[in-house]
């Protein structure tokens, strides 16, 4: 983890990374961005072979040049667009002149517009009791503990961790839960594991039952998510 003076954008032209922040972790499909404010601290993990595409913007070039948003506040997901796409590989393009990039990395902090519910993103506690009883929950993506048992490892009652995810994450446990085992599955599908496995190492009953869980979480079926991070990749 560290932290630096100037926002940043964190886009995987091919592959797939993780950014983990103090408020959760991000998932990073081709077809999703992350914007770390400056300050925040951060880590960035190469999940599979990446290209990685980084911007950094001073916090004095965002104060005066990006619109009024929450770009100094907190860090956040959002969908690459057509426009964001055109003006990442343009200020990537090595014969561009320096007057020109300028102009292109001022527009682009007008397209960094928050993604509500990235479903790629794993909010996590902030207290000791909720931080184990998500380590633990995390570690176990068959779901072979019940939550009692979560609750006894992680030295508190069932009551009192059944107050933790909604204070602290915005979800319930079980919602959590869940949305955690679908980004665990992400990860192993972007590293070219069969959804088939996947879906079998996870827990779920069929393809059919994690095929709907993740369209629960993700909007999409598993094939879709894949074929539209592909397509993302080659575009």
């Amino acid at each position: 983890m560290h932290t630096h003076d100037a926002g940043q954008l964190t886009f995987a032209a091919s592959g797939m990374v993780q950014v983990h922040t103090d408020d959760g972790r991000w998932l990073v499909p081709p077809q999703l961005a992350v914007w770390v404010p400056a300050g925040a601290a951060h880590r960035v993990e190469a999940l599979t072979d990446a290209e990685l595409w980084i911007v950094h913007w001073q916090q004095a070039a965002v104060l005066e040049w990006a619109p009024p948003t929450l770009l100094d506040r907190r860090a956040f997901a959002l969908r690459i667009g057509p426009l964001l796409r055109a003006l990442l590989e343009a200020a990537f393009a090595t014969e561009l002149a320096p007057d020109k990039t300028e102009l292109v990395i001022r527009l682009m902090l007008h397209e960094l517009t928050e993604t509500a519910d990235a479903p790629t993103f794993l909010p996590w506690p902030v207290s000791p009791v909720g931080r184990r009883m998500a380590e633990l929950a995390f570690a176990d993506p068959r779901n072979r503990l019940s939550f009692s048992e979560l609750a006894s490892r992680a030295a508190t009652s069932v009551r009192s961790a059944s107050r933790v995810f909604p204070a602290e994450t915005g979800l319930t446990f079980k919602t959590w839960r869940q949305r955690a085992r679908i980004v665990r599955a992400i990860d192993r599908l972007a590293r070219g594991e069969p959804i088939a496995r996947v879906s079998q190492e996870s827990g779920f009953a069929s393809a059919a039952a994690f095929s709907f869980a993740f369209r629960q979480v993700t909007a999409m079926a598993p094939t879709e998510f894949l074929a539209r991070a592909g397509a993302m990749e080659t575009g």
